[in-house]
């Protein structure tokens, strides 16, 4: 079940945190994407033109944090991602790296 909340910026622009089951697997470890957009149906159709179609945002019971949204709005794409269970001394990748993993597989 995909979870997430999202945050408005000063500006008009959105950050939005979505956890979706990893791709191709289904038992692998959820995935914490953040994405900055212009709105919210932007970031999610971002995530669906990836080939994540459950990409889905209902409610905001897992808003993205601080350093979640200071690590997205300091990448150059406004996408990355990293496990769910991840540490916040584990890296956030970019989303090519993820793709790329998918493609070897």
């Amino acid at each position: 079940m995909a979870s997430g909340g999202f945050i408005r910026l000063p500006g008009g622009n959105v950050v939005v945190a979505l956890r979706l089951p990893s791709p191709g697997t289904a038992q692998g470890p959820d995935i914490r994407f953040i994405i900055h957009a212009q709105n919210r149906q932007r970031a999610l159709t971002r995530l669906r033109n990836l080939g994540f179609r459950g990409a889905r945002l209902s409610g905001n019971s897992e808003p993205p944090t601080p350093d979640e949204i200071t690590a997205v709005l300091h990448h150059p794409d406004g996408l990355i991602w990293r496990p769910a269970a991840a540490t916040d001394a584990d890296p956030w990748q970019p989303i090519a790296a993820l793709l790329r993993e998918q493609m070897r597989t």
